[in-house]
């Protein structure tokens, strides 16, 4: 039986939390101890955290360029 807890969604991670969780994600699909579907689960979620911190990334950016661009 599966006693993990649940993987909190996206959209309530910081770029940190998100980050740090994609690191973890890279650590246990390296150790090599997980099951086949094990590991398609943990691909998928790092697949989703990628994306997720590649938008707020961008959100950040255009943030930025706005700002800059109202100070001209």
């Amino acid at each position: 039986m599966n006693s993990k807890k649940p993987e909190p969604s996206l959209e309530s991670l910081s770029f940190e939390e998100a980050m740090q969780e994609l690191e973890h994600v890279v650590n246990q699909m390296e150790s090599g101890e997980q099951t086949l579907q094990e590991t398609l689960s943990l691909y998928q979620r790092g697949q989703a955290l990628v994306q997720y911190c590649l938008q707020l990334l961008e959100q950040a950016e255009l943030a930025i360029r706005t700002l800059s661009d109202e100070k001209l």
